[in-house]
């Protein structure tokens, strides 16, 4: 699969004339035509909801557009929801599923009417010390260990994960809650990250639809919802073949239909929790070529760094380079694509074959929709780029504002050497 950007050279040009470089760029009519494959993938289960993953991309412009379409909101920490909050998302329509989670932020969820999705048995206590009484919907998160496999093939491995209740805990978890009033249950469970394969998700499915039975059998719980939680990748790199939504949709009705149906429970509602497969691909970090070093190896600097983008200095991940305009010349020069941070991992690309780069070249580093700004920092005193948004229309809107110094010192307030900053 050949990877062309949403945008073309000459709207590009016109956008840096308004904003200059680096910033995030996102496809408005993309991610809609994505969430609208996504429901009616998932149309056949009456209850059916995606809880977009804040995490990925907190900005209330592109939540707003997927909460057009029914999608609430998946939040884990105080500021998500309170965002979620602010824009008018509240009560069921905000999962929270955090870890290792302070009580002041259970007790806002529940203010907010949130569904509490536990991570850990001890945190039954825990939240009924804090709440004084446990709401009358919980949902638990679900690990069962040892290795996640799809066929032969290793996905993941769930037992080093820091996540959930192990299957004895959450059949004992089950009991105890509903000996504390509890008359709604969920079941969560998250087993791998970033899949590229229409398999994950019927897969998983299979086992929390099995799981759900015997705990209804064990313990009388009134499982309501069953939230297949994330895990649905993106093909990142341009030979990977894109996850077919329809033909994962498809997989989990046939478990559905084959494990939960006979068992009395057809009404359960499917949730997900999607971030990366909603905005992963619509999103590109757009920025300049502004030196070529010569050294023992061929180096091309930006003005972006890893503060715009994280996942390649962090995880090693491959995200591809589009030099704009140059998208049919032939990639025959190798060059490591580097950003300024006084880090050596600091690197977009390393041994990437591309057209020639000149000085003043506009590189599309694509996939940067989901965890791409969200994971910015501001590590040698560097501030984040603006954000836009490419609307339907052709025009462009900016939907955040690039950082300036006085945001970067704003904390510094309370000391006398904060007037002296010349802003």
């Amino acid at each position: 699969m050949k990877k062309k950007p949403f945008v073309s050279k000459n709207k590009l040009e016109e956008i840096i004339k308004s904003y200059p470089t680096p910033f995030h760029l996102y496809d408005e009519k993309g991610i809609r035509e994505n969430v609208k494959a996504l429901k009616e993938a998932f149309s056949w289960n009456k209850g059916f909801k995606e809880f977009f993953a804040v995490k990925a991309t907190p900005n209330p412009y592109l939540i707003q557009i997927l909460r057009e379409y029914g999608c609430g909101c998946d939040c884990s920490s105080l500021t998500e929801l309170m965002l979620s909050k602010a824009m008018g998302v509240e009560g069921e329509d905000i999962m929270f599923s955090s870890n290792e989670t302070p009580a002041s932020e259970y007790a806002y969820a529940n203010q907010v009417g949130a569904i509490i999705n536990l991570d850990d048995i001890s945190h039954i206590d825990y939240l009924e010390k804090t709440l004084g009484k446990l709401p009358k919907t919980l949902s638990c998160r679900y690990n069962p260990g040892g290795v996640f496999k799809i066929s032969t093939s290793i996905m993941d491995n769930p037992g080093d994960a820091k996540y959930g209740f192990t299957t004895e805990q959450l059949f004992e978890g089950f009991k105890r809650l509903k000996a504390k009033g509890v008359e709604n249950f969920g079941i969560h469970s998250f087993l791998a990250s970033n899949t590229v394969t229409n398999d994950y998700y019927p897969t998983l499915a299979r086992q929390l639809f099995e799981l759900a039975v015997k705990l209804k059998e064990d313990t009388g719980a009134n499982i309501t919802f069953i939230n297949l939680s994330g895990g649905i990748g993106v093909p990142y790199r341009p030979e990977q073949e894109p996850n077919d939504i329809y033909a994962i949709g498809e997989g989990v009705r046939k478990a559905y239909e084959e494990i939960l149906v006979p068992a009395g429970m057809g009404e359960v509602a499917i949730y997900t929790e999607l971030g990366r497969f909603m905005m992963a691909p619509y999103g590109h970090l757009i920025t300049t070529a502004i030196h070529a070093k010569h050294t023992y190896k061929e180096y091309i600097g930006c003005d972006a760094c890893a503060v715009n983008l994280m996942r390649p200095a962090m995880y090693g991940a491959y995200h591809h380079i589009t030099v704009s305009g140059k998208e049919d010349m032939p990639c025959d020069h190798k060059y490591d694509v580097v950003g300024s941070l006084c880090e050596n991992n600091d690197k977009f690309a390393i041994d990437r074959m591309l057209p020639e780069i000149e000085t003043g070249d506009i590189l599309v580093i694509h996939d940067t929709g989901a965890h791409g700004f969200a994971m910015g920092y501001n590590y040698n005193g560097k501030l984040k780029s603006a954000e836009l948004l490419l609307k339907e229309d052709g025009s462009v809107q900016l939907i955040r504002r690039a950082e300036t110094p006085k945001d970067y010192f704003a904390t510094f307030d309370c000391f006398d050497i904060y007037e002296k900053f010349d802003f």
